[in-house]
Formats: structure tokens, C-alpha cells, sequence
């Protein structure tokens, strides 16, 4: 079962689902994960479009910070069908005095936090304190960290993937297009060129069974577009390992997001 643990879809922003369900049945990919994309609150277009598609899709929904009740809407979503919340590291509601407050509500809650942001915020102690303050509460990093197009040494991504410590997290695993620069010329054959360790470093820090593949469709699209996303990841050799890319591609997001395998 292949799983990809980072997509949008908006009837605003981005493309509608059916664009997305097309490009899944292409690949070959089974379920998705639907996250909202900053600044949205109303969340009803992704409920109401993974309800007709049976368990393929889970929600991960996004909460206004400003709202007057925080917890008590994040209850009312979770009651809608929600699978998960998203969070920054350093975010912050008008209505809460702390906090954890939120984020404990939604382990609470079984909801599981994607969490969005840079290698310096993952990096951020306060951060780190929010993990251990929240045990009961699974947190998946995104974007590998956030860590994008950089440059060794890679000192906040080094001190980001020490989130792996916390056995309550797991770690978002995107295409290469967004840790590599594209090749001037795009020869027929798909590759990058001088990709850096970046995803053998989240390995050794989170173990494969902790690291799950996300496409970040449609702005994938893009780069190197969906199918190539899959297939960076998939023919990595940082994977090669016994069982590692089927943990990577499907088996750590069933457990985490609830699909069935």
C-alpha cells in the first residue's frame, strides 16, 4: 500500500481532488493525506470531498488563531471526521494562556499534529520542550524538517532531526525537488544531480518505520512533478535496506494516520 502523506486540495487555492485522485491513480498510490494549506480555516471542501471516496483520504485541518475557542473547535472537528491538526512550532492562540494547551488536546483527542515549518524552528528548544510536554501526542515533522534548497554544513537541520529522540515523532519525506535544484537540461531519463545527504541523514536519526513519503501536490507539480515525487524516494538508495521503502511509502503512515494496510 503506497500512502502519500502530504497533499492539497482546495475549491480556493491549488486544484480541486479530482486533479489529485488522478495523478494518485497514475502512480499507483492507494490513500493521501489532505492538508489544509495555511491560512484556510473553513475545512468543510476537504470533509465533504473525502467523504465521498470511502478511507482513501484523512483530513488534517488547520485552526484560526484568533478563533475565541481553540480546543472546543478543535473538539467539533474531530468530531467531523478529522484525522489530524495542523501546527507550526511556534504557533500561538489569542485564547490560550499556554501553549501545550492544543497541542495536548489533540493526543487528546487521538489527533495527530503535522507540524509546519524550518530547520530553525524544529530546531528551536521550545520546540523540543512542546514534544516532551506532549508525549501522548503523535507530532509528524513535514518537509523533512523544512530544511529545502541549503548548503552544508547543515547545522539546524542536524539539531532539528534531534526531534527524533522523542519517540512521538516521525518525519515527512518529500521529492527531491525540494532539496535539489533541477538540472539545467531535463535529459529523458529522470534524475538529479549532486543530491545532497539530507535523506540519509533523517535515516540514521529516525529509522525508516519512522519516515513517511509526502508529495506536496500540487506545487510538486512544479518541480518535478507528482510521479517523479514517488519515484525519488522509491528508487533512493538510502532505502534499499530489506523492508525500509515499504515503511517509508505506506507502512509508518498507516500506523500513524490510521489507513488500513
Amino acid at each position: 500500500m503506497i500512502i502519500d502523506t502530504h497533499c492539497h486540495a482546495g475549491n480556493n487555492w491549488f486544484l480541486p481532488i479530482e486533479s489529485l485522485e488522478f495523478e494518485m491513480n497514475q502512480a499507483g498510490v492507494d490513500g493521501a493525506v489532505l492538508i489544509q494549506h495555511g491560512g484556510t480555516y473553513d475545512n468543510d471542501y476537504l470533509f465533504a470531498e473525502a467523504g465521498k471516496r470511502g478511507d482513501r483520504f484523512k483530513v488534517v485541518v488547520m485552526l484560526d488563531p484568533s478563533g475565541a475557542d481553540p480546543l472546543g473547535t478543535l473538539e467539533t472537528l474531530a468530531e467531523q471526521g478529522a484525522a489530524g491538526v495542523r501546527l507550526a512550532p511556534d504557533a500561538e492562540f489569542d485564547s490560550l494562556s499556554k501553549v501545550t494547551d492544543i497541542w495536548r488536546k489533540a493526543g487528546d483527542l487521538n489527533l495527530v499534529v503535522s507540524s509546519l515549518g524550518n530547520a530553525k524552528r524544529f530546531s528551536a528548544a521550545s520546540f523540543k520542550n512542546i514534544i516532551d510536554n506532549c508525549p501522548e501526542t503523535q507530532i509528524v515533522i513535514e518537509h523533512l524538517a523544512g530544511v529545502g534548497i541549503t548548503d552544508p554544513p547543515y547545522t539546524d537541520y542536524e539539531l532539528a532531526l534531534e526531534c527524533a529522540h522523542r519517540p512521538n515523532t516521525t518525519i515527512k519525506v518529500p521529492g527531491l525537488g525540494e532539496i535539489t535544484p533541477r538540472p539545467l537540461r531535463l535529459l529523458p531519463d529522470f534524475r538529479f544531480d549532486n543530491i545532497p545527504p539530507l535523506f540519509e541523514m533523517a535515516y540514521e536519526a529516525f529509522g525508516a518505520d519512522r519516515m513517511m513519503w509526502g508529495s506536496d501536490y500540487p506545487p510538486s507539480a512544479g518541480r518535478e512533478g507528482y510521479g517523479n515525487t514517488l519515484e525519488g524516494v522509491r528508487t533512493h538508495s538510502a532505502f534499499a535496506n530489506g523492508d525500509d521503502i515499504d515503511w517509508v511509502l505506506g507502512k509508518t503512515a498507516a500506523r500513524v494516520w490510521g489507513f488500513d494496510s
